[in-house]
């Protein structure tokens, strides 16, 4: 059975574009990563004992340190080239990506060293406009940010100056 992941795409609405917040994630095999690096927060978790949008709420908190809001859209799922499932929901929101706190993790560092470091899962938080983010997300969760922008571009799409991915 495939790795399952869940995890929630936060959108707000900026002068008319579509802008979602990402988190880039922590440790040292990422830190010099950016193009391509940058992911929605999201987590693993076991599909015969817990909920994918339970997961993905779990797992939104943890990592960025936000409460989800109340009203999720799904964006489906994607499967990476590694065979893991991902499925995605969006909701509105707005945070100040400088106030994310998340939760870490413990890796050996460096290999072989026997020695522990502790890292953050999701080491800083940005809001990127829908195309930016396109370009700066993990090549298998575009689809995620394109599904977006088509749920809520008739939204935005005829007010003055604004733009969707179309």
């Amino acid at each position: 059975m495939a790795t399952r992941s869940a995890g929630l795409l936060m959108y707000r609405r900026m002068h008319g574009s579509l802008e979602v917040l990402l988190v880039h994630p922590g440790g040292p095999f990422w830190a010099k990563k950016d193009e391509g690096a940058w992911s929605i927060p999201k987590g693993e978790y076991d599909s015969a004992t817990e909920d994918a949008l339970a997961a993905a709420k779990r797992e939104f908190t943890e990592e960025t340190g936000f409460h989800p809001g109340p009203m999720h859209r799904s964006l489906g799922e994607s499967r990476m080239r590694s065979g893991k499932l991902i499925a995605a929901w969006a909701f509105e929101g707005d945070c100040d990506p400088a106030a994310m706190v998340s939760n870490t993790f413990e890796l050996e560092w460096p290999p072989r060293s026997g020695r522990y470091a502790r890292f953050p899962e999701a080491d800083r938080a940005a809001w990127f406009t829908a195309g930016e983010a396109v370009r700066r997300v993990h090549p298998a969760q575009r689809v995620f940010i394109e599904r977006l922008d088509h749920l809520v571009a008739p939204d935005t799409r005829h007010a003055p100056g604004t733009r969707s991915l179309r």
